[in-house]
């Protein structure tokens, strides 16, 4: 017979070791669903090139530095690898391992796609409903870019909703309703900030209101107030809320983060103006207030950093302001006027490219009065400009600019403050695709995404149709 020593201590043996392995199994359960580390091969063939993981690129600059781009694309040279539809959505995708993730709304869902990026072939696909209505009319889909970050992608949907998937498959590791978590008040155009990583963080615009905010008017956003939620940064493997800090709105500006003086900090251009803070621990360094009066002017366009200076710009009056940044606080070097009528820039929802000390960009906010410029970023005075554009987007690449106009129109011209200069462009707004309609072209109004590039690839949108392009042709074996 076994005593009751013996039984107790048998007993007691066998209930540790089941919450041992109770814990064992759940724990790495948990771990599975939040960290998916399933490495994923890369799915590239082409030789040479850089991903372009995030919104305007891995430095969100805008600038690509791959050579040896066609500079001849008359007759064909600038061959289409491939096209697909797209539904209702503002943004560019972004890419990494050979994989092209676009961010778009079907029907009453936004939609996370997979594609391989030479061939456009689909590898899979995941989504969630949305009712997003916006209060001015456009359409209702996805503002921002994917983010991709080794074995994750994270999307930010134009109601709030924060989420990450595994690249492998598209498995949804974790998710959080930031408009219901922090009380956002609906703005003008929903959610337009594509957040940004920096070490285990996610970090996102969200600008949220206390309880008494949602009384207001709906528009009425001069009546809304904050409640310490303007930035906020996430675990980027399990969702939860690291820090949070502000009382400022959301704007459409992302975040862009560099390391001035030793010291790595991120630069938000919030509703009300510039916030500089430490993207470790959201600690605030400064903040610079850059904003028009008016009710429905906005903050859109990101921060430029160059060196210890940093350069802001927005269209609806303004202007553009550049500071630089001290060890205590800031300095500023130039900003614009209120009581001149001349703007050295007013970037809308573009933003505006450094390159050799100079600043490219489309100043202006709307289609008729919108004009290409050159300024020197040292003073703001305007070295050329080009007007009856249309407002449009660019892309640094081999010496050259690539400029998608919002209407279709997409060129190659030379980075050259001395004057403008095309050296080739292609009518992709006169091309319908193959067995469409012939009024459906390959790029129509709205082409508000600026191009992208990664392994030699050019990938341009516009309002119905994404296009990838061979701009670096791969030599022949």
């Amino acid at each position: 017979m076994i005593r009751s020593g013996q039984s107790w201590f048998a007993f007691t043996f066998i209930f540790l070791l089941g919450i041992l392995i109770f814990e064992f199994v759940l724990g790495n359960s948990v771990a599975d669903a939040q960290t998916q580390a399933v490495k994923t091969d890369s799915l590239w063939t082409r030789k040479t090139g850089d991903d372009w993981p995030e919104f305007l690129g891995k430095d969100r600059d805008g600038k690509s530095n791959e050579k040896g781009i066609l500079t001849d694309w008359d007759g064909g040279n600038l061959k289409i690898k491939w096209t697909r539809p797209l539904k209702e959505s503002y943004g560019i995708g972004s890419v990494a391992d050979g994989r092209y993730f676009q961010f778009d709304r079907v029907d009453d869902d936004e939609v996370l796609t997979c594609l391989n990026a030479e061939t456009g072939a689909e590898l899979w696909s995941k989504s969630y409903p949305t009712s997003y209505k916006d209060l001015y009319g456009y359409n209702g889909g996805p503002r921002t870019s994917p983010v991709i970050d080794n074995e994750r992608v994270y999307t930010y949907g134009v109601a709030g909703e924060l989420r990450c998937h595994a690249i492998a498959d598209g498995q949804l590791i974790w998710k959080r309703n930031t408009s219901k978590d922090f009380g956002v008040i609906q703005n003008f155009f929903g959610i337009g900030s594509t957040p940004i990583i920096f070490d285990d963080l996610v970090i996102a615009m969200v600008g949220g209101s206390p309880e008494v905010s949602k009384s207001v008017p709906t528009g009425a956003l001069d009546q809304v107030v904050g409640n310490g939620s303007a930035i906020v940064a996430f675990d980027k493997s399990t969702g939860k809320t690291r820090y949070q800090f502000s009382d400022d709105l959301a704007s459409y500006s992302s975040p862009v983060i560099a390391e001035i003086n030793g010291e790595k900090l991120c630069f938000a251009f919030c509703r009300a103006g510039l916030i500089c803070f430490n993207p470790s621990n959201g600690k605030q360094k400064f903040d610079y207030p850059w904003r028009d009066s008016k009710l429905e002017s906005v903050n859109a366009s990101n921060p430029v950093i160059v060196d210890d200076q940093v350069f802001i710009s927005e269209t609806y009056g303004p202007g553009s302001s550049l500071l630089k940044v001290t060890k205590e606080n800031y300095e500023i070097v130039w900003k614009d006027e209120k009581r001149s009528r001349v703007r050295a820039m007013q970037t809308h929802w573009n933003t505006a490219i450094h390159h050799k000390g100079f600043l490219y960009g489309s100043s202006g906010r709307h289609t008729n009065n919108a004009v290409l410029k050159c300024i020197d970023a040292k003073t703001g005075n305007e070295k050329w400009s080009l007007p009856r554009l249309t407002r449009s987007s660019l892309l640094y690449i081999d010496g050259h600019f690539i400029c998608l106009t919002e209407v279709g129109r997409l060129f190659l011209f030379k980075a050259s403050p001395e004057k403008f200069e095309v050296v080739t462009e292609i009518r992709l707004d006169l091309i319908s695709p193959k067995g469409s309609d012939p009024s459906d072209k390959l790029l129509s109004y709205p082409c508000w995404a600026a191009p992208i590039v990664s392994h030699g690839l050019l990938y341009v949108r516009g309002d119905r149709h994404l296009i990838c392009l061979d701009l670096i042709p791969e030599e022949k074996k």
